[in-house]
């Protein structure tokens, strides 16, 4: 089948419009196995195939799409970084979303490659153009581009790259796009500056922490919710605690609800009666709104929800658990529904939900008293791409590693977990063939 597929790939090389030749080798591609791929990597020659993305032609960059995520998955991402740089490029400025979400996904897996991402570090122009997808409308897209900006970050030469050259001034230019983008920036320089105090030094010489924080005492009601819910985050990590202590920012949120009671916007960014209502307009909207705004919706609830294991006191579980309550009359069922609808970005937010709570018992009685949700958890077919194979995956890896987990699900299900979490993200169970006398 191998063979079949190399074939197929020569012809649509040299065909004009290969519509016919794509569905075949899409069709074909499902059944060979990744190891015969990569068998015959040096022949994949996949150039041609980015050239016809280019293509004004809905169905023919669909089927190029789906092919070219199955040929990657055999290619290293050094040889993807080298040889297809100009793909990459070309991909990321492409007008179907679709296109530059794929092209993301091998940035991503270059930069998760230390042999790989020196390549993505030395090419500035790429740089540039996957720091300005943060400003697309497509979520999705900006999501990506977010996650591996914040990846390169983990390196010293990451950092140096994004904050001692021209790209931050492209950063900066970013987020003059409109309020959604400047706090899609905000949200990267937060993740980069809770990775390390040398990460946060590098944040704040930019300037960008600052403007972040100047933020918190705007006229904005809705700019300074979102400011606080960002703040939180970096107040997560030590180093980051004791910036914020520095800065006085901690003083000035403890006066923000030392004056709650003169503030009649105060609802808006702390809990109280007023909260309850805006969990249940949250859980409403998450159900019936847009697939961008569902999506923004399951992220804030995943934010609100989210207990460490060392600061999950009785009376912060009792808080977490009652703000899920709030949510609908079936939080659960709302929840798993929508990650059963059939869009990869809602799938993943959905079970990033579940992820917040996996670790809180409440949580942990509640998935296993709902009828047929540990066997949802556990079953590999319901997921079919890479993001939602690895947010399966750390839902799997957050219940597993649980200390409670095992007295509530049980010792049988918790060794399933076990067993899941050991096999990987991406495990597939051989299919064992049985021989019958006299077939060829």
């Amino acid at each position: 089948m191998a063979a079949q597929a190399l074939a197929l790939l020569r012809e649509v090389s040299r065909l004009e419009a290969p519509l016919e030749e794509l569905r075949a080798l899409q069709s074909v591609l499902q059944t060979v196995p990744l190891s015969d791929l990569r068998e015959q990597v040096a022949e994949l020659h996949l150039s041609p195939l980015f050239s016809l993305l280019n293509e004004n032609h809905r169905e023919q960059t669909a089927l190029c799409v789906s092919i070219l995520e199955r040929l990657l998955q055999a290619v290293e991402p050094v040889h993807v970084a080298r040889n297809l740089r100009a793909d990459l490029q070309r991909g990321l400025t492409h007008p179907d979303d679709s296109v530059k979400i794929l092209t993301l996904s091998q940035v991503r897996r270059i930069v998760e490659n230390s042999d790989a991402v020196t390549e993505i570090l030395n090419n500035s122009v790429l740089l540039k153009q996957i720091i300005y997808c943060i400003g697309g409308e497509n979520l999705s897209v900006a999501k990506a581009a977010i996650k591996s900006l914040s990846r390169i970050s983990l390196t010293q030469a990451g950092l140096e790259a994004l904050f001692e050259s021209n790209l931050l001034d492209d950063m900066k230019s970013v987020m003059k796009t409109n309020d959604i983008v400047r706090y899609r920036v905000y949200e990267l320089i937060v993740e980069i500056s809770s990775m390390s105090p040398e990460s946060l030094k590098y944040c704040t010489t930019s300037g960008l922490v600052t403007q972040l924080l100047r933020e918190l005492t705007g006229e904005d009601v809705l700019v300074r919710a979102t400011c606080i819910e960002m703040v939180t985050s970096l107040a997560y990590t030590h180093h980051g605690r004791q910036y914020l202590a520095q800065e006085g920012v901690i003083d000035q949120i403890s006066n923000l609800i030392v004056g709650a009671d003169s503030d009649p916007f105060s609802s808006f960014y702390l809990p109280g009666t007023c909260f309850e209502r805006l969990l249940t307009k949250i859980g409403h909207q998450a159900k019936n709104a847009s697939t961008e705004l569902k999506i923004r919706c399951l992220d804030a609830v995943s934010s609100l929800l989210y207990l460490p294991p060392e600061q999950q006191t009785d009376d912060l579980l009792r808080m977490t658990e009652s703000w899920f309550s709030f949510l609908s009359r079936d939080p659960l069922e709302l929840f798993r529904g929508i990650s059963n609808q059939p869009f990869p970005e809602l799938h993943c937010a959905a079970l990033k939900v579940f992820t917040a709570i996996a670790n809180q018992p409440w949580a942990q009685k509640l998935m296993f008293n709902s009828p047929g949700f540990v066997e949802y958890v556990i079953d590999r077919s319901v997921e079919h791409d890479k993001a939602s194979k690895d947010a399966k995956y750390e839902l799997v890896k957050a219940l597993a590693n649980s200390n409670t987990i095992a007295e509530i699900f049980g010792n049988p299900n918790y060794l399933k977990l076990r067993t899941y979490l050991s096999e990987g993200p991406y495990y597939v169970k051989p299919v064992s063939m049985t021989a019958v006398e006299g077939a060829e």
